[in-house]
């Protein structure tokens, strides 16, 4: 054993070095020894193991501002201001006991290697591994350690970057782990992609893989909830009133529009009125005439002409002027029907008069005869053969009015035979339906 004290900045610093001497045996012709441990060679004029100067044999052995300390094995690298004081060398004797270099032993006139870690003779540690190796051994460390010194201390791989997302230092060894959205590879050291919609992903409806995570999505009628994950029925219907013409009713992911009795969905959102006098689903017996109105129908009488008038025609009556009692009624009534919504907007004009046929030099007033005592409408002239019946007041269904329309002709021409007047009047029949439209 051999020591060297190192001096940098007034400390000293003592570097123990374990010097196997070599000491050869004495030559004989058939046997010399030739082999040293690391850090010697063999000297053929000693015959002796001799230390390698390692500053001299490679090049730039130490770099930068250090510099380079031979000793005994092996060399230093130091600051340039260190200095080293080598211990007096002791004297290379081979014993009496033992004529073989330090780590072997005589076998005849050989000298062989000892096998320390067989012997137990080696200072290994608990948990290292004793190697022999010629004249010596080492205590090696287990996998993902490293000696410093005596000791075996983990190394963490963390530091050199092995794994893409997450390291995880672990005594010896270190594991991989990935963020969310990703799985190990089969290197265990990268990370990639998990299919989560492939996986069961708490989707509700429709799923969506994207790097690292996934989106959930809904069908149309539905909206994505708070959590992100499930879908919730969107209520259409309380939006706006104005989806449908009469009734909006939700169903899940839709809405749908329902019209009252007596209309049919045209499209999908208005209502038109049915027919029943066309679709045949009337009950009007054969005396009866079909009258279709807004959501339903009427029957009324084929002849409707009541005394003193006679029927002339399929909707018309006339009062012979024979009859006494037909002086002071119109001379003709002629049967309409119409129908008209709830609450519609006033005024609003409804129904238009047009005569027939006019006296050359007769001058045409009209009015409402009856049926109005509400004074619900009322008449503004157009010109001097027609009028137009003009809703007054908002009207509510289910309701029905009669109102006798008359054109009252006035003849000058015809003086001669007295102040000529004469009349003809239109019953109208008008049915005020439950609905809007």
């Amino acid at each position: 054993m051999q020591g060297a004290c190192v001096s940098v900045v007034c400390v000293c610093i003592c570097v123990s070095v374990l010097l196997r001497s070599a000491i050869s045996q004495p030559s004989t012709e058939s046997d010399t020894y030739t082999e040293c441990t690391d850090g010697y060679h063999w000297d053929h004029q000693t015959e002796h193991c001799k230390d390698i100067n390692e500053c001299e044999t490679i090049p730039d052995a130490c770099k930068g501002e250090m510099k380079c300390f031979n000793h005994y094995g092996g060399y230093l690298c130091l600051p340039r201001s260190a200095s080293v004081i080598p211990a007096p060398e002791p004297p290379i004797t081979p014993t009496e006991t033992n004529p073989c270099p330090l780590g072997y032993e005589a076998q005849g006139d050989s000298c062989v290697d000892i096998n320390e870690c067989e012997r137990d003779e080696d200072d290994c540690q608990p948990s290292q591994q004793c190697i022999n190796t010629l004249g010596a051994f080492t205590c090696q460390c287990p996998d993902g350690y490293r000696k410093v010194g005596t000791e075996c201390i983990d190394i963490d791989e963390c530091r050199y970057r092995y794994c893409q997302h997450r390291c995880v230092n672990v005594p010896g060894s270190f594991s991989c782990q990935c963020e969310p959205g990703f799985q190990l590879a089969g290197n265990n050291r990268s990370c990639i992609d998990v299919n989560e919609c492939e996986m069961g992903a708490p989707c509700s409806q429709r799923c969506y893989n994207t790097y690292g995570t996934f989106l959930c999505r809904c069908d149309q009628g539905y909206e994505l909830g708070p959590d992100g994950f499930a879908c919730n029925d969107i209520d259409e219907c309380s939006y706006s009133s104005y989806l449908c013409q009469y009734q909006c009713v939700n169903e899940p992911g839709k809405f749908s529009c329902m019209c009252p009795e007596g209309y049919q969905l045209q499209g999908t959102r208005l209502c038109q009125d049915i027919n029943e006098c066309e679709t045949g689903e009337h009950q009007c017996s054969d005396t009866q005439t079909c009258v279709n109105i807004h959501g339903r129908y009427q029957c009324v009488d084929t002849n409707r002409c009541q005394e003193p008038y006679v029927q002339v025609s399929e909707n018309r009556c006339v009062c012979p002027v024979n009859k006494p009692a037909c002086r002071d009624l119109p001379f003709s009534i002629v049967h309409r029907y119409m129908s008209i919504t709830s609450e519609r907007s006033v005024p609003s004009d409804i129904f238009q008069i047009q005569a027939t046929s006019v006296s050359p030099g007769a001058y045409n007033t009209f009015r409402i005869r009856s049926g109005d005592e509400n004074a619900d409408f009322y008449i503004r002239q157009i010109n001097n053969i027609s009028a137009m019946l003009v809703l007054a007041r908002a009207v509510s269904g289910p309701r029905e009015y009669t109102l006798d329309l008359e054109m009252v002709s006035v003849n000058p021409l015809l003086s001669y035979q007295g102040n000529y007047q004469t009349s003809s009047a239109l019953r109208l029949s008008i049915y005020v339906g439950p609905y809007t439209f």
